[in-house]
């Protein structure tokens, strides 16, 4: 099982995607937690677009009572739009199809959408995606991607990817698993601060601008590790999960 890790989307070369690579993403702050999560709050589907037109002109062909808009851009809101915080999304999306734009982690998953596979992972559903990941293994490279925000690597998502191999090593085991140097690092990151995830995500750039907000109940959530039994992937333009099953206790 090879494995290789890329620290921002940028760095995902779209022309060599193809069936011999899954791609997994991660941008815990705050598009993959939200994803998972508002799945696991009921959302038939979640559509990642790449700006404001695209998601109005896909609410334009669902009846009103069928979809929900959520999006920021550069962490400002955008009229219209629901801010897609997870929390705030719960009583909103349940049996509707969450239409989703934000600065980094939609635009993560577009870019890997020729993939063989493009799974969704954050802290909340990592061991359920390594599951998966493990089960449908056929021999592909599996490119762990960090979102990361505007060009620029961040931790959180760095630390999510380690937990995420962490998991996925524990079913395959050491010696199954062959890991390059990025990947090794982010196992490595991780395994010396596994116990530090709500703290760690705090300190990061994103978790002190959620904290200025006044959103820390969201940042709690989302540095839960594993509560979530969801295993979402793209499915044409759409994320979609077979089984989503909540195990968050406030």
């Amino acid at each position: 099982m090879r494995i290789h890790l890329l620290f921002k989307k940028e760095e995902l070369n779209e022309a060599k995607l193809n069936a011999t690579k899954t791609v997994v993403v991660f941008d815990v702050l705050l598009a993959t937690s939200t994803i998972s999560a508002c799945l696991s709050f009921g959302a038939r589907t979640v559509i990642p677009v790449a700006d404001e037109e695209e998601a109005r002109e896909i609410a334009e062909n669902l009846p009103t009572e069928e979809y929900c808009m959520a999006g920021e851009w550069n962490g400002l809101p955008i009229e219209g739009f629901s801010y897609p915080l997870p929390l705030a999304l719960q009583g909103e999306v349940a049996g509707k199809t969450l239409i989703l734009r934000t600065t980094n982690g939609t635009v993560a998953i577009r870019k890997a959408a020729a993939a063989r596979k493009v799974w969704i992972a954050s802290l909340l559903n990592s061991p359920a995606v390594a599951r998966k990941v493990y089960e449908e293994y056929e021999d592909e490279t599996i490119l762990l991607t960090c979102a990361g925000s505007a060009n620029q690597f961040c931790l959180e998502d760095f630390y999510g990817a380690g937990y995420f191999l962490s998991e996925l090593i524990q079913l395959a085991g050491e010696n199954a698993v062959q890991l390059t140097d990025s990947a090794l690092g982010a196992k490595s990151f991780y395994e010396n601060q596994k116990d530090q995830n709500e703290m760690l995500l705090a300190q990061t750039q994103v978790g002190r601008a959620m904290l200025e907000m006044g959103v820390g109940e969201d940042l709690h959530f989302v540095s839960q590790k594993g509560q979530l039994e969801v295993a979402p992937y793209l499915s044409g333009q759409k994320v979609i999960c077979d089984t989503c099953i909540s195990v968050y206790n406030n």
